[in-house]
Protein backbone atom coordinates (compact mmCIF):
# COMPACT_ATOMS: atom_id res chain seq x y z
CA UNK A 1 0.00 0.00 0.00
CA UNK A 2 1.33 3.43 -0.93
CA UNK A 3 2.40 5.71 1.91
CA UNK A 4 -0.19 8.36 2.81
CA UNK A 5 0.14 11.42 5.04
CA UNK A 6 -2.94 12.59 6.96
CA UNK A 7 -3.49 15.67 9.10
CA UNK A 8 -6.53 15.59 11.41
CA UNK A 9 -7.54 18.42 13.73
CA UNK A 10 -9.51 17.91 16.93
CA UNK A 11 -7.70 14.59 17.24
CA UNK A 12 -7.81 14.06 21.00
CA UNK A 13 -11.42 12.84 21.26
CA UNK A 14 -14.64 12.04 19.44
CA UNK A 15 -14.58 11.84 15.66
CA UNK A 16 -11.01 13.12 15.44
CA UNK A 17 -9.72 10.38 17.71
CA UNK A 18 -11.73 7.78 15.81
CA UNK A 19 -10.24 8.92 12.51
CA UNK A 20 -6.71 8.86 13.94
CA UNK A 21 -7.25 5.29 15.16
CA UNK A 22 -8.61 4.18 11.78
CA UNK A 23 -5.83 5.63 9.66
CA UNK A 24 -3.02 4.80 12.09
CA UNK A 25 -4.05 1.13 12.11
CA UNK A 26 -3.35 0.92 8.38
CA UNK A 27 0.17 0.23 7.09
CA UNK A 28 2.59 2.88 5.81
CA UNK A 29 0.63 5.91 7.01
CA UNK A 30 1.90 9.06 8.65
CA UNK A 31 -0.92 10.43 10.79
CA UNK A 32 -0.52 13.96 12.11
CA UNK A 33 -2.81 14.40 15.11
CA UNK A 34 -3.48 18.08 15.74
CA UNK A 35 -4.74 18.95 19.23
CA UNK A 36 -5.08 22.10 21.33
CA UNK A 37 -2.77 20.82 24.08
CA UNK A 38 -0.32 18.07 23.10
CA UNK A 39 0.74 17.58 26.74
CA UNK A 40 -2.77 16.24 27.47
CA UNK A 41 -2.85 13.93 24.45
CA UNK A 42 0.35 11.91 24.87
CA UNK A 43 -1.70 8.71 25.16
CA UNK A 44 -2.34 8.94 21.41
CA UNK A 45 1.16 7.64 20.81
CA UNK A 46 0.23 4.30 22.37
CA UNK A 47 -2.54 3.65 19.84
CA UNK A 48 -2.12 0.49 17.71
CA UNK A 49 -0.14 1.16 14.55
CA UNK A 50 -0.08 -0.65 11.25
CA UNK A 51 3.26 -1.82 9.91
CA UNK A 52 5.35 1.18 8.92
CA UNK A 53 2.87 3.73 10.26
CA UNK A 54 3.84 6.63 12.51
CA UNK A 55 2.06 9.27 14.58
CA UNK A 56 3.08 12.92 14.85
CA UNK A 57 1.46 15.02 17.56
CA UNK A 58 1.26 18.78 16.98
CA UNK A 59 -0.53 21.76 18.48
CA UNK A 60 -3.31 23.46 16.52
CA UNK A 61 -5.67 25.77 18.37
CA UNK A 62 -8.49 26.58 15.96
CA UNK A 63 -9.31 29.78 17.83
CA UNK A 64 -5.83 31.20 17.14
CA UNK A 65 -5.04 33.11 13.93
CA UNK A 66 -1.44 31.84 13.91
CA UNK A 67 -1.53 28.33 15.40
CA UNK A 68 -2.10 26.39 12.17
CA UNK A 69 0.67 28.25 10.33
CA UNK A 70 3.06 27.63 13.24
CA UNK A 71 2.17 23.93 13.20
CA UNK A 72 2.95 23.62 9.49
CA UNK A 73 6.33 25.28 9.99
CA UNK A 74 7.06 22.76 12.74
CA UNK A 75 6.05 19.88 10.48
CA UNK A 76 8.39 21.10 7.76
CA UNK A 77 11.40 21.92 9.91
CA UNK A 78 11.19 19.32 12.67
CA UNK A 79 9.46 16.39 10.98
CA UNK A 80 10.53 16.89 7.34
CA UNK A 81 6.93 16.84 6.09
CA UNK A 82 6.94 18.11 2.51
CA UNK A 83 3.41 17.24 1.40
CA UNK A 84 -0.01 16.26 2.74
CA UNK A 85 -2.35 13.80 1.07
CA UNK A 86 -5.47 14.23 3.20
CA UNK A 87 -6.37 17.03 5.60
CA UNK A 88 -9.49 16.68 7.75
CA UNK A 89 -10.72 19.87 9.41
CA UNK A 90 -12.58 18.21 12.25
CA UNK A 91 -11.99 20.46 15.27
CA UNK A 92 -15.13 22.23 16.41
CA UNK A 93 -17.41 23.21 19.27
CA UNK A 94 -21.14 23.02 19.94
CA UNK A 95 -22.03 24.52 23.29
CA UNK A 96 -24.84 26.97 22.52
CA UNK A 97 -28.44 25.81 22.09
CA UNK A 98 -30.28 29.12 21.83
CA UNK A 99 -32.62 30.20 19.02
CA UNK A 100 -31.57 33.27 17.05
CA UNK A 101 -33.94 35.52 19.00
CA UNK A 102 -31.92 35.05 22.18
CA UNK A 103 -28.50 33.67 21.23
CA UNK A 104 -25.70 35.75 22.82
CA UNK A 105 -23.42 37.44 20.31
CA UNK A 106 -20.44 36.07 22.23
CA UNK A 107 -21.65 32.52 21.48
CA UNK A 108 -21.97 33.34 17.78
CA UNK A 109 -18.50 34.84 17.64
CA UNK A 110 -16.89 31.91 19.49
CA UNK A 111 -18.50 29.34 17.18
CA UNK A 112 -17.64 31.38 14.08
CA UNK A 113 -13.99 31.68 15.10
CA UNK A 114 -13.50 27.96 15.73
CA UNK A 115 -15.95 26.23 13.36
CA UNK A 116 -15.89 28.66 10.44
CA UNK A 117 -12.72 30.73 10.40
CA UNK A 118 -10.60 27.94 11.92
CA UNK A 119 -10.94 25.68 8.85
CA UNK A 120 -10.09 28.63 6.57
CA UNK A 121 -6.93 29.31 8.54
CA UNK A 122 -6.09 25.61 8.36
CA UNK A 123 -6.58 25.53 4.59
CA UNK A 124 -4.36 28.57 4.14
CA UNK A 125 -1.68 27.01 6.32
CA UNK A 126 -1.65 23.61 4.61
CA UNK A 127 -2.11 24.93 1.07
CA UNK A 128 1.63 25.00 0.21
CA UNK A 129 1.85 21.29 1.12
CA UNK A 130 -1.13 20.16 -0.95
CA UNK A 131 -0.45 18.54 -4.31
CA UNK A 132 -2.52 17.36 -7.25
CA UNK A 133 -5.17 15.00 -5.90
CA UNK A 134 -4.77 16.01 -2.25
CA UNK A 135 -8.01 16.05 -0.28
CA UNK A 136 -9.27 18.71 2.13
CA UNK A 137 -12.35 17.62 4.07
CA UNK A 138 -14.43 19.87 6.30
CA UNK A 139 -16.40 17.94 8.93
CA UNK A 140 -19.72 19.77 8.87
CA UNK A 141 -23.27 19.11 10.09
CA UNK A 142 -26.72 18.87 8.55
CA UNK A 143 -27.72 21.63 10.98
CA UNK A 144 -25.74 23.99 8.74
CA UNK A 145 -27.98 23.36 5.74
CA UNK A 146 -29.98 26.28 4.33
CA UNK A 147 -31.78 24.24 1.68
CA UNK A 148 -32.65 21.45 4.13
CA UNK A 149 -33.07 23.53 7.28
CA UNK A 150 -36.58 22.23 7.96
CA UNK A 151 -35.20 18.70 8.30
CA UNK A 152 -33.01 19.68 11.28
CA UNK A 153 -35.20 22.07 13.34
CA UNK A 154 -32.83 22.39 16.30
CA UNK A 155 -32.32 25.79 18.01
CA UNK A 156 -28.54 25.73 17.52
CA UNK A 157 -28.17 29.05 15.72
CA UNK A 158 -24.56 29.78 16.60
CA UNK A 159 -23.43 26.28 15.64
CA UNK A 160 -25.48 26.16 12.45
CA UNK A 161 -24.24 29.53 11.21
CA UNK A 162 -20.63 28.63 11.91
CA UNK A 163 -20.86 25.35 10.02
CA UNK A 164 -22.53 27.18 7.11
CA UNK A 165 -19.37 29.29 6.94
CA UNK A 166 -17.32 26.09 6.83
CA UNK A 167 -19.51 24.86 3.97
CA UNK A 168 -18.87 28.03 2.00
CA UNK A 169 -15.13 27.76 2.60
CA UNK A 170 -14.85 24.20 1.31
CA UNK A 171 -17.14 24.74 -1.68
CA UNK A 172 -15.33 27.93 -2.68
CA UNK A 173 -11.96 26.19 -2.28
CA UNK A 174 -13.24 23.45 -4.59
CA UNK A 175 -13.93 25.93 -7.38
CA UNK A 176 -10.73 27.90 -6.83
CA UNK A 177 -8.40 24.88 -6.84
CA UNK A 178 -8.95 22.56 -9.77
CA UNK A 179 -6.29 20.02 -8.74
CA UNK A 180 -7.70 19.38 -5.26
CA UNK A 181 -10.58 17.31 -3.87
CA UNK A 182 -12.40 19.56 -1.40
CA UNK A 183 -15.77 18.83 0.19
CA UNK A 184 -17.85 19.01 3.38
CA UNK A 185 -18.86 15.79 5.13
CA UNK A 186 -21.90 15.25 7.34
CA UNK A 187 -21.09 12.70 10.09
CA UNK A 188 -24.68 12.57 11.33
CA UNK A 189 -25.75 12.57 14.98
CA UNK A 190 -22.90 10.66 16.58
CA UNK A 191 -22.45 9.22 20.06
CA UNK A 192 -19.48 11.42 20.94
CA UNK A 193 -19.31 13.57 24.07
CA UNK A 194 -20.56 16.50 22.00
CA UNK A 195 -23.33 14.53 20.32
CA UNK A 196 -24.56 12.91 23.51
CA UNK A 197 -24.58 16.21 25.36
CA UNK A 198 -26.73 17.72 22.64
CA UNK A 199 -29.04 14.71 22.66
CA UNK A 200 -29.65 15.01 26.41
CA UNK A 201 -30.54 18.67 26.04
CA UNK A 202 -33.38 17.61 23.74
CA UNK A 203 -34.67 14.80 25.94
CA UNK A 204 -32.80 11.87 24.39
CA UNK A 205 -30.61 9.36 26.22
CA UNK A 206 -27.86 9.60 23.61
CA UNK A 207 -27.20 10.45 19.98
CA UNK A 208 -28.36 8.02 17.31
CA UNK A 209 -25.19 6.75 15.63
CA UNK A 210 -22.45 4.63 17.27
CA UNK A 211 -19.08 6.25 16.71
CA UNK A 212 -17.47 3.15 15.17
CA UNK A 213 -20.20 2.96 12.52
CA UNK A 214 -19.80 6.64 11.74
CA UNK A 215 -16.01 6.44 11.46
CA UNK A 216 -16.26 3.47 9.10
CA UNK A 217 -18.69 5.42 6.93
CA UNK A 218 -16.61 8.59 6.95
CA UNK A 219 -13.44 6.70 6.04
CA UNK A 220 -15.27 5.01 3.16
CA UNK A 221 -16.51 8.35 1.81
CA UNK A 222 -13.05 9.91 2.08
CA UNK A 223 -11.29 6.87 0.57
CA UNK A 224 -13.64 6.78 -2.41
CA UNK A 225 -13.89 10.54 -2.95
CA UNK A 226 -12.82 12.07 -6.24
CA UNK A 227 -13.02 15.59 -7.56
CA UNK A 228 -15.58 14.55 -10.16
CA UNK A 229 -17.82 12.60 -7.78
CA UNK A 230 -17.38 14.35 -4.45
CA UNK A 231 -15.62 17.67 -4.93
CA UNK A 232 -17.66 20.72 -3.94
CA UNK A 233 -20.44 18.54 -2.51
CA UNK A 234 -21.89 17.71 0.92
CA UNK A 235 -21.90 13.89 1.25
CA UNK A 236 -23.41 12.05 4.22
CA UNK A 237 -21.39 9.45 6.12
CA UNK A 238 -23.86 6.65 5.26
CA UNK A 239 -24.38 7.60 1.61
CA UNK A 240 -26.17 10.25 -0.36
CA UNK A 241 -25.81 14.03 -0.06
CA UNK A 242 -27.33 16.76 2.04
CA UNK A 243 -28.53 20.02 0.42
CA UNK A 244 -26.45 23.12 0.95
Amino acid sequence: MAATTYLITGASRGLGLGLVKAYLSRPNNTVIAAVRDPSKALALDSLPKGEGSTLILIEVDSSSPTSAHNAIETLKTTHSITSLDIVIANAGISNSFSPLATVPLSDVQEHMNINGIGPLLLFQAVFPLLKKGSKFVGVSSAISSIGGMEMRPFPCGAYGMSKAVLNYVVRKCHFENEELVVFALDPGFVQTDMGNDGAKRFGMDEATTPIDECIAGMVKVIDESTREKTGGKFPIWEGGEFPW
